[in-house]
């Protein structure tokens, strides 16, 4: 519940700034950047006492690679994480659905669920989106503040829903107004992943679902939270 309402928030945000007639058409990055960052809030708000608020797989991961998640349960929350992310994008293209018929980009289509290169290089794009992962998590286990014995990470309080939901929400407007604008900044496999399939399995007028770029929003983010978790445990 937590990645649907993310994903619901967020993708809305990107469908209201660019389908043909909506209110907010070409509002801009701000509203985009600080729209996903709310959305981000939301979610942390509904799954941060139930789930720790994992909604997103690369946080998931980094925490297990940290010594605060276990392994046992990783795949399981992917799962929930990817599931949610497809009913939120599927809940956007029912409430936009006339905006969609009226647009008639494609690419734009497809940019209101998934993220793409505005400047395509499968080297930079990628090293983007692991940037942007590296700092989100490496920053939300600090935000965390994890007390460590003696090295112990058994002990590091991290996740979450240690924290209020507001400090992450800023994180990643941060992230968007910064180290965004080469990609979308997915930093987050299912927010990518998830839409992309509802995209491919839609029945509209579409185009293609660029699959050839969509491993890039998912290794991406996964190698950099592996970092920032390696990073987070040298430094302590």
């Amino acid at each position: 519940m937590g990645t649907f309402i993310l994903i619901l928030l967020g993708v809305g945000v990107n469908a209201n700034n660019t389908l043909n007639q909506t209110y907010a058409q070409n509002t801009g990055w701000v509203l985009i950047s600080f729209g996903w960052g709310l959305a981000v809030f939301c979610g942390v708000v509904v799954a941060g006492p139930y789930s720790g608020a994992h909604i997103n797989p690369a946080v998931t991961i980094g925490l297990a690679i940290a010594g605060s998640f276990p392994w046992i349960e990783v795949a399981g929350f992917i799962l929930a994480q990817l599931g949610g992310a497809m009913l939120g994008a599927f809940c956007v293209w029912v409430t936009y659905h006339q905006h969609y018929r009226t647009t008639d980009d494609n690419g734009a289509k497809l940019g209101t669920f998934s993220t793409g290169p505005a400047m395509k290089n499968t080297f930079q794009n990628f090293f983007s989106e692991a940037l942007g992962t590296f700092v989100l998590v490496f920053v939300v286990l600090y935000i965390a503040g994890p007390t460590l014995e003696a090295g112990n990470l058994d002990h590091a309080q991290v996740g979450l829903g240690s924290i209020g939901a507001l400090p992450v929400a800023f994180l990643v407007v941060a992230i968007g107004m910064a180290l965004g604008g080469t990609t979308g900044y997915a930093i987050n496999p299912a927010r990518d992943l998830g839409p992309r399939i509802v995209h491919a399995l839609l029945p509209m007028k579409k185009g293609n679902s660029n699959w050839g770029y969509a491993w890039i929003p998912v290794i991406g983010p996964l190698l950099g939270a592996s970092i920032a978790a390696g990073v987070f445990i040298l430094l302590q």
